[in-house]
């Protein structure tokens, strides 16, 4: 295991090495933050929203944030273990001055990495000064893409005396063996150069007003110069994907159709797993189609503060993917299942979209700010989208009539669905809900669930969902709140009376949970099929319509494709368990990006040769067990 110092020390240096080209959709896990500095990346993320979402930030402060190994927020750690008074932090938070938050925010920030520094320089035994050393360090990520960014000659200088702090402060050994005297003097000499470029940066008196609040440093913000700073997600954040991970069923797959022999398909397949076609910030996070809709289905783990109000939930028309297209609200939704999406139409929660395909160009375009897609983008993420198939569920006839393995209880609540309520106008579940079309009618209504805007509007009208593959989409309604089906049956039976018994309820819900079953809704793996034998598979397909492309001579869809699956490969081989085959996949991947590197300088012949090396290999690499 890595210590976190060390760990620390290397993301830092990874951070200012320049390192550059497509983004994996494959997200890499980060170290923990300490509350104090994961509060204040929150702070800085949320006070880019517009609206400010003030309630939130001062959040940041007192509770800790999503997934926190603390169990207390930056406050209470504060009182615990520092001199500081947040004081003013907290006023202008009840002020609600965005500036005055930044700037007292970040010199908080900066006094706690000195206090912490200063502990180690006065600690009496090499434990402690080691663990002081290492607290400064991990506050100081608060600030360090920041200066890598705008300062990458400091951003190094500051890098090595961390690396020269954590040795000068020395070690007790191992059982009295090999043990290291602190030398105070080195300590001393070293922590002058980050608290020197601390004072100069992040404590001084006044902040110059800043459009967008970042960790760059102050000397930066005053000369005004243009600086990239890598977007970032904030503390707490989670784009993983869901585990277990949803069963994906394809109509192609069931007939015994191998999707290398559908080009259009496996391209479409690729741009659902590729960050590429968005547009910044979520291209460069690695956010892609499938980040929210894992195989199709839901990703109920994804959270991101600011956007997100719980986990599987989205806003994706608010500041953060592109500001352009705010709404201004605050309406996160649930993500919807994408399962049997050829028979789900109209698009959109409230059905906005009769059309897959304008649907599609929305999200590329409005909800993620990407380039406007060719024709052939959409006809081949359309193409592979429209194969999604539901879960097969034995209980379930293909006209949505229970079968006899159906528990007792389910049959009754089936009765239930099909008779007409006085609370629903005289007509059943049924009526919306029709069982033998997939469980839609493919309209909107309005049943209340969603409050007016305003008096007298009538945009609480929302596309009747399936109920096919439920039993794993919890939490339910367009904004998850309702967290069981049980519950949803509640909700109908208060809100439209329908005055059912606690047994009919009961019924009804073993009903609801009987037609959401499936007989395998998660993927299985074993020794022979592992998560990564599972994407070594997909991102081969992938790549296998370069077999359609590279005759085309279609440079940029040859481009997209070989930028997203190369950067895509690297970052699954990193995960790999068998090492020695590690180096053969980074090889595959450099492959790829030779075929893109051919085709920039216009030569087919060299890209051809690539592509065929590539084959080559990874046929080889295929028929070994990883």
């Amino acid at each position: 295991m890595i210590p976190r110092l060390l760990l620390s020390l290397l993301v830092a240096f990874a951070g200012v090495s320049g390192l550059s080209g497509p983004v994996s959709a494959t997200p890499a896990k980060e170290a923990p933050w300490l509350p104090e500095a994961a509060a204040y990346r929150l702070t800085l993320f949320l006070g880019n929203l517009e609206p400010l979402p003030w309630e939130e930030i001062e959040e940041a402060w007192t509770q800790p944030y999503p997934g926190s190994e603390f169990p207390s927020g930056a406050l209470a750690r504060l009182d615990d273990t520092s001199e500081l008074e947040p004081d003013l932090l907290m006023d202008a938070i009840s002020r609600q001055d965005r500036h005055a938050v930044f700037a007292e925010a970040t010199r908080l920030i900066a006094r706690r990495i000195d206090e912490e520094l200063d502990r180690a320089i006065k600690a009496e035994s090499p434990v402690t000064a080691q663990g002081a050393v290492r607290e400064a360090r991990e506050l100081y990520r608060a600030f360090a893409d920041g200066i890598a960014a705008a300062d990458p000659e400091a951003a190094r200088r500051i890098g090595r005396a961390w690396l020269e702090l954590a040795s000068s402060a020395g070690s007790s050994g191992l059982l009295g063996t090999g043990a290291k005297p602190t030398h105070t003097e080195a300590m001393v000499a070293t922590r002058s150069v980050i608290s020197d470029y601390l004072e100069d940066n992040y404590l001084v008196g006044a902040f110059v007003a800043r459009d967008a609040l970042s960790a760059l440093p102050e000397t930066a913000a005053i000369r005004g110069r243009s600086i990239d700073l890598p977007p970032s997600l904030p503390p707490g954040s989670d784009i993983f994907d869901q585990d277990p991970l949803p069963l994906l069923v394809l109509n192609f797959e069931e007939q015994g159709i191998d999707e290398t022999d559908l080009p259009l398909v496996a391209f479409g397949d690729m741009l659902f797993d590729s960050a590429q076609i968005f547009g910044s910030p979520a291209r460069d996070l690695g956010i892609a189609c499938s980040t929210c809709h894992n195989r199709s289905d839901v990703n109920q783990r994804l959270f991101i503060p600011g956007a997100s109000h719980q986990p599987g939930a989205i806003d994706v028309d608010g500041a953060f993917f592109n500001p352009i297209f705010n709404d201004r609200r605050d309406d996160p939704l649930d993500i919807p299942s994408l399962r049997g999406l050829r028979f789900t139409g109209p698009y959109g929660r409230d059905g906005r979209f009769a059309s897959l395909r304008d649907f599609s160009r929305n999200v590329i375009v409005n909800e993620f700010g990407g380039d406007e897609p060719t024709p052939f983008m959409l006809d081949a993420l359309v193409a592979y989208m429209l194969e999604f198939d539901f879960l097969p569920n034995s209980m379930l006839t293909s006209e949505g009539r229970l079968t006899a393995s159906a528990p007792e209880a389910a049959q009754r609540g089936e009765a239930i669905f099909n008779r007409p309520f006085s609370g629903l106008g005289d007509r059943s579940c049924a009526s919306c809900h029709v069982p033998d079309a997939n469980f839609l009618d493919r309209q909107a209504h309005d049943i209340g669930s969603v409050s007016p805007a305003y008096e007298g509007a009538r945009a609480g009208a929302l596309d009747t969902p399936t109920l096919l593959g439920t039993a794993y989409t919890a939490p339910y309604f367009h904004d998850g709140s309702l967290p069981t089906l049980a519950a949803v049956v509640d909700w109908f039976n208060e809100q439209k009376s329908l005055q059912l018994t606690m047994a009919e309820r009961a019924d009804l819900s073993a009903y609801l949970e009987a037609v959401g079953a499936a007989d395998e809704p998660y993927e299985a793996f074993d020794t022979e099929n592992t998560a990564f034998r599972l994407a070594f598979s997909e991102l081969t397909t992938f790549a296998s319509t370069l077999d359609t492309l590279i005759p085309r001579r279609d440079a940029e869809h040859i481009l997209l494709l070989t930028d997203t699956v190369a950067a895509d490969l690297a970052a699954d081989a990193s995960t790999m368990s068998n090492l020695t085959a590690r180096p053969d996949v980074y090889g595959l991947a450099e492959k790829l990006n030779e075929v893109g590197a051919a085709v920039r300088n216009d030569n087919w012949e060299a890209a051809e040769a690539s592509w065929a090396a590539f084959k080559s290999d990874a046929n080889a690499i295929d028929e070994r067990a990883f």
